[in-house]
């Protein structure tokens, strides 16, 4: 039987292929909304960040986002996205 293959990922922040559990996804809604989704669920286009403040400043500092999402992204949108990832408990 052959090994399950692992989807991977790159961060934004640190431009690292990972795989894509130890990620987490930002998603920009067909509404245009911007945020955090730590289920990989959510419907929309996404995006893979490390579970770090660091790469998400990175990630911010770079606008990687934008690019990504081809849109202006609002300096609340990142403070509400930095507060989520306090909240949420390290997995390593």
């Amino acid at each position: 039987m052959k090994p399950k293959k692992i989807p991977m990922r790159m961060c934004l922040g640190c431009n690292e292929m990972k795989p894509k559990m130890e990620l987490i996804r930002v998603v920009k809604s067909p509404e245009g909304d911007i945020s955090l989704d730590f289920k990989g669920k959510a419907a929309g286009r996404g995006a893979y960040i490390c579970r770090s403040r660091e790469c998400l400043d990175k990630a911010r500092k770079a606008r990687r986002f934008e690019k990504s999402f081809s849109c202006k992204i609002e300096d609340s949108v990142y403070e509400v996205m930095m507060n989520e990832l306090g909240e949420q408990p390290q997995d390593n």
